[in-house]
């Protein structure tokens, strides 16, 4: 039965699919086809004559066994090899084929885009952003000739995607999927804001300067804390910028989201103290260091500033410095200690 090998061994040249592989795989697609059609032997291969660009069905009957007193239930024997090609079977064997080709350029096409995107992980990339009216939980983002997903979960509250729009996107993984490479993306992630700094700040880049740690609230807060790790470099000046012009092209990306950038440091109440920030605290008591707990004093008329809308600012600090702190008041706190010193 004729085959066009030649042909399909010259394609797979070009889709870079090792010819090798696809001969196995038509075998084997060929094999199944010829179970499926009527009076197929049990027992067959398939040969590829890859020079004549033939193949042949080679089938073996059972052979029935008489059973023994050691043996009552032999297996059968199986007979010589003979040909057993179907003579219609061209039609059937030329979709087969067609089938398994198509079946190896696409995993080879999966390969590819997969190669290229699984060193993105953990990266900003840009896309355009796609319609999907079948998926309207997710929106699609097109990163060139690949197509990525921006799940609800990833998304910022508040903020519209609209077909057409350019967005920078944080790569939270790249993996196989039943329908081929998975690309996830986000816009939610705290990584997206080191990315975006990383793009603004050369000190970061040449590693005078360390993000330590990032607290964020998608859409509404983020809080960054930084150090030098050179003499004379200011960490907090170089996030901001000549003017502010680096927190603001940053800022740009994200939207009405705020930023603040405060200082780093392996003093533990230092840290607390300066997570707070923009309120000013008088002092920090460590309760415990196992526990991570601690109580942050500030100033009556600054409470509110230390605790934010709706707490957003002391658990944007809890979350930066990995501590449960308590806000208490300066003054009541000087009252008390004046009480029981009485």
């Amino acid at each position: 039965m004729e085959l066009d090998l030649a042909g399909m061994h010259q394609l797979a040249i070009e889709q870079g699919i090792d010819i090798e592989q696809l001969d196995a795989a038509l075998e084997e697609a060929l094999r199944l086809a010829y179970l499926k059609t009527p009076h197929a032997a049990k027992h067959a291969r398939v040969e590829l004559d890859t020079r004549a660009g033939t193949f042949t069905v080679w089938a073996q009957h059972e052979i029935p066994v008489e059973p023994t007193e050691d043996d009552p239930h032999p297996a059968p024997k199986l007979s010589e090899e003979y040909d057993d090609t179907p003579r219609n079977f061209g039609r059937l064997a030329a979709a087969t084929a067609r089938q398994v080709i198509g079946q190896l350029f696409r995993k080879a096409e999966d390969d590819k885009v997969f190669g290229a995107f699984s060193g993105q992980k953990g990266k900003l990339v840009t896309g355009i952003v796609q319609q999907d009216a079948s998926d309207p939980a997710n929106v699609h983002v097109a990163i060139g000739d690949v197509e990525a997903i921006l799940p609800r979960r990833e998304q910022v509250p508040g903020e519209r995607y609209r077909h057409g729009d350019r967005l920078r996107v944080y790569v939270v993984n790249v993996a196989r999927g039943l329908k081929g490479p998975e690309i996830v993306v986000s816009r939610s992630h705290p990584e997206l804001v080191r990315r975006l700094f990383e793009r603004e700040v050369p000190e970061l880049v040449s590693g005078a300067v360390s993000i330590m740690a990032i607290a964020r609230e998608a859409g509404a807060r983020t809080k960054i804390a930084v150090k030098a790790n050179t003499d004379g470099v200011n960490p907090k000046g170089a996030l901001i910028g000549p003017g502010g012009a680096r927190v603001r092209a940053v800022m740009e990306n994200l939207g009405p989201e705020k930023i603040d950038i405060v200082d780093w440091s392996a003093d533990p109440a230092k840290f607390v103290a300066s997570a707070l920030s923009p309120a000013v605290a008088t002092g920090v008591q460590v309760i415990s260091e196992k526990n991570k707990t601690a109580i942050a004093f500030i100033h009556d008329d600054q409470l509110s500033l230390a605790i934010g809308k709706e707490g957003q600012n002391a658990r944007l600090a809890a979350k930066l410095t990995g501590w449960k702190i308590g806000i208490e008041s300066t003054e009541a706190h000087a009252r008390k200690t004046a009480e029981a010193a009485k």
